[in-house]
């Protein structure tokens, strides 16, 4: 017989918490991963943003150098820009509207330098560039962006040049832009501490210098993102290269989101890395609370199945001893009898360490008014948070009693309720949560309010949720006003819970009270507070209306009949 008593245990003990628990891994499994999948996408959509708007900003400099040197170069002659006066008189102006501009030249079709206005006048007058590769690139296309290259000057650099065709005469103009203008528009995209952002060419050479490791013309430890017919093809089109490429790879052991656009001016690709232990921060937060959350409901439904368990095979094997026969009726009815005295027993567990708690709640009021510390200026709040213990341990045995009577059957008491009361006491529970956020709790009670009849506990429930709702709505710096007041004519009780938060559109006030139907975010509301709290005060007899309008606040009103 113990064998067959262990067995059972056991066998009890586990379909508990078997019944219990993979219904809540399984629950606990299929949010994380939804929430994961929905945070990455978002992840992902603002990486696309960020490197689509760097991309953008990139094109756009280049756009307008472009512009300015064909202007420049349509509106005066071959004659005027071989005048390295003149040409230097030029130069001072478009360096005057922007520091892009190093230096400027002038090459006539045979490469050779006939003008030049820069810091490297000695170095480069007398120049030849006929077999330089980007001289024969831009007569062959007309206009012509390097990448960085070190060239005669041998310190890395890029240039701008375009072709201009002037009756029988071809010459070209080129510029020679600062890296600092690419560098700092490219380095607005490291928006973590972790994050990183660099250019890098058909070669995958670097064309800026990367935050982490790395300089101009060195390989950088990413991954590749330009397609081999494109290396090969000595004037691809690169707009055409890649569209928008995101993606979460490891790459020579490190672990990162990469999104990669092609600019469309050049022959260039733009980068940007993010760290996930930056950017996926929040979700390795809430992984960690889920987990932590998870075992905590494991060892509380652990316990429960055990306790549950053992007061049953105990009351079992008592009921064994005690009878003689094996009567169907008398082995349910003694089973019932169990049952009944489980329930009391689990009732008797409960108060006595309430009781406990309780009476340590007086005595700590007893030598608070005993001892020194009567003088602190801390006293009042010491005072006020052992009345709450005391509070919130009767309404635990009030709870108790309630849970009891119900699974007894009995029929709901009718209760006299002092309104003000109630909601002086409701609104004390969030009190510390609104002082947190900086939201003040206004109460606004009539004198005349009188006693109702009603129910307290459902009455305080639906105040409560109305409170935490309105609180949501203002998220932060705001004021809950809690107001009562008597309406003698028709001998209802009015109790209004006002917000000063964004408020609701009018096109949801129809559907504020549905089943299902929230204005808070994803994963924050689910749409059943309103309409529970609604059902709640019809069933009492009451109403329940709401007034709101968008950026001004919203009102809840409850009528409750007196009787």
């Amino acid at each position: 017989m113990e064998r067959n008593y262990r067995k059972l245990w056991w066998q009890h003990c586990l379909a508990i918490i078997g019944f219990s628990v993979i219904p809540l891994l399984i629950v606990n499994y299929s949010l994380y991963k939804l929430f994961d999948r929905i945070y990455t996408e978002k992840v992902m959509d603002s990486l696309r943003s960020e490197v689509e708007n760097r991309r953008d900003s990139i094109d756009l400099f280049f756009r307008e150098r472009i512009a300015q040197l064909y202007t420049i170069a349509n509106t005066n002659t071959f004659q005027q820009m071989t005048d390295e006066g003149y040409l230097n008189r030029i130069f001072e102006i478009m360096h005057a509207k922007s520091d892009s501009y190093m230096d400027i030249g002038v090459i006539d079709s045979e490469g050779r330098h006939l003008a030049y206005v820069g810091p490297y006048y000695e170095m480069l007058k007398q120049v030849n560039y006929k077999n330089e590769f980007w001289f024969n690139a831009v007569k062959a296309n007309g206009l012509y962006i390097s990448d960085i290259f070190m060239g005669f000057r041998k310190v890395p650099h890029f240039i701008i040049a375009v072709m201009v065709r002037e009756k029988n005469t071809t010459w070209i103009l080129r510029v020679t832009i600062n890296l600092k203008n690419i560098d700092d528009i490219v380095q607005k995209a490291w928006s973590g501490t972790l994050s990183d952002a660099f250019i890098v060419n058909k070669k995958n050479v670097l064309q800026t210098r990367p935050r982490f490791g790395g300089n101009f013309l060195e390989v950088p430890a990413f991954p590749e993102y330009m397609s081999d017919s494109l290396k090969s093809h000595p004037y691809p089109d690169y707009s055409a290269a890649v569209a928008t490429k995101l993606e979460r790879v490891t790459y020579s052991g490190m672990d990162a989101f990469f999104a990669a656009v092609p600019i469309d001016s050049t022959k260039w690709i733009l980068v940007i890395k993010e760290n996930p232990d930056e950017i996926l921060s929040p979700l390795v937060k809430g992984q960690h609370w889920m987990l932590l959350l998870t075992a905590a409901g494991l060892a509380i439904i652990a316990t429960g199945a055990a306790l549950f368990t053992n007061a049953l095979i105990n009351r079992i094997k008592e009921t064994d001893r005690e009878n003689d026969t094996n009567s169907d009726m008398l082995l349910q009815a003694n089973k019932m009898i169990a049952l009944s005295k489980m329930a009391a027993g689990i009732a008797h567990e409960v108060n006595n360490p309430l009781a406990s708690i309780a009476e340590k709640a007086g005595w700590l009021k007893d030598l608070l008014a005993e001892e020194d510390i009567a003088g602190s200026p801390n006293f009042a709040e010491f005072n006020e948070s052992v009345d709450k213990i005391e509070q919130h341990v009767a309404r635990a045995r009030k709870i108790i009693h309630n849970l009891l009577g119900f699974a007894r059957r009995m029929e709901p008491a009718k209760e006299k309720i002092d309104v003000n009361k109630l909601l002086d006491e409701t609104a004390g529970f969030l009190e510390n949560e609104a002082r947190y956020v900086n939201i003040r709790i206004d109460k606004q009670y009539e004198d005349n309010v009188p006693v109702i009849t009603s129910d307290l506990s459902q009455i305080q429930q639906v105040v409560l949720n109305l409170l935490n709702n309105a609180i949501d709505a203002i998220g932060h710096d705001g004021t809950v006003t809690v107001s009562s007041r008597y309406h003698e004519k028709t001998s209802e009780v009015e109790i209004n819970v006002a917000d000063t938060g964004k408020g609701i559109a009018e096109n949801d006030l129809n559907k504020i009270f549905d089943p299902f139907f929230t204005t808070k975010e994803v994963g924050k509301g689910t749409g059943l507070g309103l309409s529970i709290s609604y059902s709640i005060i019809e069933k009492l007899g009451g109403k329940m209306k709401v007034q709101s309008k968008v950026g001004k606040g919203t009102v809840f009103t409850i009528l409750l009949p007196k009787h």
